[in-house]
């Protein structure tokens, strides 16, 4: 929960910075059509990349598997094209780096592990149905 706090603090404060020290490098107008460029940008491959993992679900339920793989992409995606519509620099890099799926191959190993670890401690319950 620490660690929660200080992201909420310090990511928005760098964010801030960054995008004052643009503004002040680049200019008001380029910077704020920069960041409304990345939204646009980040908006159009998520859902571009959230139907493939779709696809690749279905595709894999059609067949009878378990579509582990595309629950950890579409994890992923879903964060990424979150943190796109925040403005800044810092939030559109990690969701550019979780939309790319080279790049996501490198979260998803430690995304499953977290995932696990969630699930056999207990801290997920489930609702029974009546």
């Amino acid at each position: 929960m620490r660690f929660l706090v200080l992201l909420l603090i310090i990511v928005p404060a760098m964010e801030m910075w960054l995008l004052i020290l643009s503004g002040k490098t680049l200019g008001a107008l380029p910077t704020f059509l920069l960041v409304i460029l990345t939204g646009v940008i980040g908006a159009y491959l998520a859902k571009k990349q959230g139907i493939a993992v779709l696809t690749q679900a279905r595709e894999q339920l059609s067949y009878g598997e378990l579509p582990g793989e595309a629950i950890l992409d579409g994890i992923c995606i879903l964060f990424g094209g979150a943190v796109l519509l925040a403005p800044g620099f810092i939030t559109d890099a990690l969701g550019f780096f979780l939309l790319f799926p080279p790049t996501r191959k490198l979260v998803k190993p430690a995304l499953a592990k977290w995932l696990q670890r969630f699930f056999q401690n207990g801290r997920f319950m489930t609702i029974k149905r009546w």
